[in-house]
This record gives structure tokens, sequence and C-alpha cells, in this order.
């Protein structure tokens, strides 16, 4: 281990026990802001001063295998030779983790998400594939044990969506589902296509971490708010009264939208959290720009127009372009089987932050 990193695990194994200390004095009880931001601090040390320790004493373990691999007596010589041989491969393994939980943290990563899905190019076919790519994340979703809240929906009448917004709750959720922004292609026989040529359409993807209101201030004089009737399916308020709203953000020219609720009130509260999220988006956006990181580039800026995956049909493939992974398991991705394709995407952001990129 580099000097470098084991000062850094020194450091975070101080910086465990000051926050131990500061978890049982009275003063954090009566600060909830406090306790909940060096809890989470805590969450993410512990783990690393876990496999810390654990390196450590491997490191007495194997000084002890070696004297045992000189014995005079061969049984016990061998078996001090096996012990330093699996001691070995646990510590390179333990090195690949630490190096991993030392990586630069994304602040969001344990945010919930806010996703809009909109129909792009190909007409009927892109608001249907739309729907699908809703259906994928609906399911992968339930799978993660997540909860799933639609904010906003405007459906096409040939099926799918021109547009769905919908928030998604749970444990890491912006994680695992950040590299999903961009423009998703789909190359299929629409079931409308009677001489059974293949179409190539296009659906937007994106997902944005929910801002909370220490995230971004919004003046309410900057604020213009129409009220609406609700359209499409929602009860029997539809139509009848205005409870749906339109909310835009003068300076910016940011709309968000809310129908989903019975209650105008609710939903504004949710159009509110939308314009909050949205404008916390576009705040990250611009200091990505600013800073200039190539890896962003490579790995998605979530740009509408950035074409970041294409689902075959025909060859039962679903390729992202971005890392260069193709995997013959389409029926199952959109069904909601991402695990593979994720993964994938992680492990290479995480090895461009390792490699310094």
């Amino acid at each position: 281990m580099e000097e470098s990193m084991r000062q850094r695990l020194i450091a975070a194994e101080k910086r465990l026990k000051e926050i131990d200390e500061e978890l049982v004095s009275d003063d954090i009880m009566k600060n909830i802001s406090k306790f909940r931001e060096i809890s989470k601090e805590r969450a993410n040390l512990d783990p690393q001063v876990a496999a810390f320790n654990q390196y450590q004493k491997n490191e007495e373990d194997i000084e002890a295998a070696k004297e045992m691999a000189h014995d005079s007596d061969p049984d016990l010589a061998e078996m001090g030779k096996e012990e330093i041989k699996r001691l070995e491969a646990e510590q390179e393994k333990l090195l690949e983790d630490l190096r991993e939980m030392l990586l630069p943290r994304d602040p969001n990563d344990d945010k919930n998400i806010i996703v809009e899905i909109r129909g792009a190019v190909g007409g009927d076919e892109a608001n249907i594939f739309a729907g699908d790519l809703f259906r994928m994340y609906t399911r992968y979703a339930e799978a993660q044990g997540w909860k799933i809240q639609i904010l906003d929906e405007n459906p096409s009448e040939s099926g799918g969506f021109a547009l769905i917004s919908f928030k998604i709750s749970g444990s890491r959720v912006f994680s695992k589902l950040k590299f999903e922004s961009g423009a998703h292609r789909v190359q299929r026989v629409p079931k409308t296509e009677a001489s059974g040529r293949i179409h190539t359409s296009t659906a937007t993807v994106l997902v944005m971490p929910e801002a909370e209101e220490i995230d971004i201030q919004i003046n309410p004089n900057d604020l213009q708010v129409d009220t609406y009737h609700s359209q499409g399916a929602g009860g029997q308020n539809v139509n009848k009264t205005e409870s749906a709203v339109r909310i835009t953000h003068i300076p910016t020219g940011t709309v968000v939208a809310c129908q989903t609720e019975k209650s105008q009130i609710q939903n504004r509260e949710i159009a509110m959290q939308m314009l909050r999220t949205k404008m916390y988006a576009n705040m990250l956006a611009e200091q990505q720009e600013k800073i200039g990181n190539e890896r962003r580039l490579k790995i998605g800026t979530g740009e509408r127009s950035e074409k970041i995956r294409t689902y075959n049909y025909p060859q039962n493939r679903v390729t992202d372009h971005r890392i260069g992974f193709t995997i013959q398991k389409l029926d199952r991705v959109i069904e909601g089987e991402l695990d593979e394709v994720i993964e994938a995407l992680i492990h290479y952001d995480q090895s461009a932050k390792m490699a310094g990129e």
C-alpha cells in the first residue's frame, strides 16, 4: 500500500473516532441537520476503516505465516506457505476495494431522482418507445424496492407518452441511474408497419437528483403560476376543477407542470419540487461545463441530443455507445433487468476515476 493512501486511511480512522464522540454528545442531539450530516459521513467512513483494519491485521498475519513457512517441520512450513498465498490474495482484493472507497464521491449519489422521458424522433413509435422505457425503469425500481410517483404525463393516443415525469425514491437511487440521461434509440418493426421494414426512433431520458430547499433558493416573485383543468385519466375532478398547476420561472424560462393529484395545493407542491430539481440540475451542468471534465463527456452529459444507447430488437441487442458495451439480452433488459448495463457503466466510471481521468 502506498504511504499516501495509508495516511489517508489513518486520518479516516481518526475522524471516525471523533464522529463517534460527537454523536453521543448532548449538543448534537439538539441539531438535527448536523446529526444527519455527520451520520452520513460516518456511513461513508465506517467501511473504509473496517477494510483498513482488516488489511492491517492481514499484514501481521502474513509476517507470522512467513515465520511458519521457514519452520523445520515440513507440514508447518507448507501450512505457512498456503496461508501466505491466501492472505496475499485477500490483501489484493482489500487494496482494490480501499482504492474504490477512497474515490471522490458524488454528493448527489444518495439522493432520490426525478426522471423525464419524452418521445423524440419517430412520431407515434417514439412515444410508444418512451412508454417502453418508462415500464423498464419502473420494473427495475420495483426490483430494487424503490418507490415510484408519477408527477406529470402526456399520454399518446397511439400508446406510450409524448412526455412522462416521475420520481423514484429509495436507497442511493441517483448513484445507479445517473448515467441514463441522453437519447435512447430503438430499431424495430413498428406494429403499424405492414411491409415489415425496420424503423429507427428515439426517446430522450433526463435523470435529475432531487433538490431540497437548501440546495436551491427560488424567489417567489420570479414565478408565474397558472392553473388549468386536468386532462386524461384521474378521477371525477378531471376537466371539472382547475387542479392542474403550471409554474414558469421567468428569469430562466424553466417550465414545470403537475396534474396527477386532485388537490391544486398538492400539485403546486410537487411542481415546486420539480422546478427546484430542474434548476439544481441546470446549476450542476453549468458547474461541470466550467470544470471541463472530459470524463463527463465520455460517460454522458445528460444532453438530450446525445445518443447513448441503442435497443436493436431484430438482434435482441442492447449497446451502450459511451463505453462500447453490448449485451444480447434486450428482451430481458426492456423488462427491467438493467443490472448488467448499470454495473458496466459504474465500473467504467470508477476505473476512469482510478486512472485519474
